[in-house]
């Protein structure tokens, strides 16, 4: 049977960024700013307190993602707690392709993991990923959610892989986001199910470039951030996040939608922070956000 540790239980894990422009549904990269979930075994039941972003909107029973990803996670286990209470203070904006939905089911799983004495030789973090990509449907938020930094992640049939790869210290991030959500079902159901072969071509030599101006070339980024694949199909869905990916390119920027967006992500230096703060969109808002290198832990 089953221990459990007495007392809350801490996890913060952070935001991510998918795709990076050509690296559909493979590439992504964790941002500098994290949810928080607070849990701690009770005597039965049930209770869910949601605060910050989505609070108006999630539920607050089984349902609720991060409670489904817990009981998942138990599951994987063998254990199941009479009872737990929990608390979400979610900083990740919802349904703008930030990782939201990543968050929610990396932080249930290692939240459920650090709340079983030596629940790190149960499950451990390759099993958490696994897990966390097979219930998310793909793997590119995920990755970097549960290990930080810059991730390439896959499916090849049998199992989900990820490969963490480091990110060179000049890069860093501004994200622009706008006030209209975007549902990443929405997106993915204007994507054609097929592309020009010359199309793909060109995004897998962007994609792998990419991989080489994120880990020591950034001189190379704006080049490598040129996506044929799927932003210019969902621009019905987020015109002026498309306008605003445009206008940053033409003056330099290596900008891109960030996961299914809306969100725009700029990647660049640090002296260029400022300046691309003040080239937001009025009434969006815009972060600094440097990328993190450690996933979700325990605080």
């Amino acid at each position: 049977m089953a221990t459990f540790v007495e007392g809350p239980v801490r996890v913060t894990v952070p935001a991510t960024s998918a795709n990076l422009g050509p690296g559909f549904d493979a590439l992504g990269l964790a941002l500098g700013t994290r949810d928080e979930l607070v849990a701690e075994v009770t005597s039965g039941g049930i209770e869910v307190d949601v605060r910050g972003q989505g609070a108006a909107d999630v539920p607050r029973d089984e349902s609720h993602l991060v409670v489904r990803a817990m009981r998942m996670g138990f599951r994987a286990m063998g254990s199941e707690p009479p009872g737990f209470s929990l608390v979400c203070k979610n900083v990740i904006p919802h349904t703008r392709g930030m990782g939201s939905s990543s968050a929610a089911i990396v932080g249930g799983l290692v939240l459920a993991r650090a709340m079983v004495a030596g629940g790190q030789l149960l499950l451990d973090d390759d099993a958490i990923f696994r897990l966390a990509a097979g219930l998310e449907g793909h793997p590119d938020n995920v990755a970097p959610a549960m290990y930080g930094g810059f991730t390439i992640a896959g499916h090849d049939g049998e199992r989900w892989f990820s490969v963490k790869v480091p990110v060179d210290p000049r890069v860093t991030t501004v994200a622009f986001v706008p006030t209209e959500p975007v549902a990443t079902k929405v997106a993915r159901g204007l994507l054609p199910a097929t592309v020009p072969h010359a199309e793909a071509a060109a995004n897998a030599g962007r994609a792998a470039l990419l991989v080489a101006a994120l880990t020591s070339r950034p001189e190379w980024l704006l080049t490598a951030t040129e996506d044929k694949l799927h932003q210019d199909y969902r621009e019905p869905a987020m015109p002026d996040s498309l306008v605003l990916v445009r206008e940053l390119r033409a003056a330099g920027v290596p900008a891109v939608v960030s996961g299914a967006g809306p969100t725009v992500l700029a990647l660049t230096d640090v002296s260029s922070v400022p300046a691309l703060l003040e080239r937001c969109p009025q009434g969006w808002t815009a972060r600094h956000l440097p990328v993190d290198s450690h996933g979700a832990r325990v605080e």
